[in-house]
């Protein structure tokens, strides 16, 4: 019963929300990245940053599309996103785009990791042979963030947003078996997989959080509710009419996103995890594991260290 509650109350919350985007501040000067911010959730996060005049970057693996929707942003908000190459399924990727990155800009307010896959085929793996939900919405994350560390700690006060999903609440935990291709990985459900990368996610987001706060960055997940975004592009077209009567739009998506990336409330909640509209929740207790984190971090080092 508590899972169920829990899981209504972060997907069809009663509350209205007390903060909307006119509540975010003017953000010139401020330099931001939206992974996957061509399209969906994303796509609406980069339109109300550029509102406000933060400079933004749209980190995306297809060109064309993020060209497309710059060009529709500036002229529906009157200023332009920046494009910068990431393909989160290969590290070879993460790390050029990094670097791409670096050679424009010396610091970094915020890194807002909205790109992500739900259940893709269920064959399908990185290019380094990760399990496609893992290594897009984990391991790519990880490093992207971890090789601009020091762009984030530049700024002096900066923040990760990190998007999650409270189905993580379903799993118990990280099945590292399951991680590369193998019996325990084919034998697994599509969904617990995606939802084991979303709990790695809360985690990783804790663990950025204790490792970093003392440096003035500001770690937290979000879950932006159950919402008919790009992510389905990767399910069955059943599934996304499914899930298209019982969601959200991505406007809404995208106003919890921007309550962690811009409200000064949040300087407050390093390590949170925050739900619809605008709050905090609370994770699976099994995220907030200490030993788990500095496991994850351990595994994801090593997986990283020599690309």
């Amino acid at each position: 019963m508590g899972t169920a509650i829990s899981m209504y109350n972060a997907n069809w919350p009663l509350a209205r929300a007390k903060w909307s985007v006119n509540d975010i501040p003017d953000l010139s000067g401020k330099v931001i990245i939206v992974t996957g911010g061509n399209s969906g959730i994303g796509k609406e996060i980069v339109k109300s940053l550029l509102f406000k005049n933060a400079k933004v970057y749209i980190a995306s693996h297809n060109q064309a599309r993020a060209d497309a929707a710059i060009e529709e942003l500036e002229v529906l908000t009157g200023n332009k996103a920046f494009f910068i190459e990431l393909n989160l399924a290969s590290l070879s990727s993460v790390k050029a785009a990094a670097r791409a990155f670096q050679s424009l800009e010396s610091k970094l307010d915020v890194l807002i990791n909205n790109a992500g896959v739900m259940l893709p085929d269920p064959n399908a793996l990185t290019t380094e042979g990760y399990d496609l939900q893992f290594g897009v919405n984990v391991v790519g994350p990880y490093y992207f963030t971890r090789l601009l560390l020091p762009q984030l700690t530049a700024a002096g006060s900066s923040r990760i947003v990190t998007l999650s999903s409270h189905g993580h609440i379903l799993v118990d935990g990280i099945k590292w078996e399951t991680i590369r291709d193998g019996p325990e990985r084919k034998k697994a459900k599509p969904l617990d997989l995606y939802n084991q990368s979303k709990f790695a996610d809360v985690v990783m987001a804790c663990e950025f959080a204790r490792r970093y706060g003392d440096q003035g960055i500001v770690s937290t997940s979000v879950h932006p509710g159950l919402i008919a975004s790009g992510l389905g592009r990767t399910m069955s077209q059943t599934v996304v009419k499914i899930v298209g009567y019982i969601s959200y739009n991505t406007t809404r998506g995208a106003l919890t996103p921007l309550y962690a990336a811009t409200s000064p409330e949040i300087l407050n909640a390093n390590g949170k995890y925050l739900i619809p509209w605008a709050r905090i929740g609370n994770p699976h207790q099994g995220t907030l594991n200490v030993e788990l984190g500095a496991k994850l971090w351990s595994w994801l080092e090593e997986e990283t260290n020599d690309i």
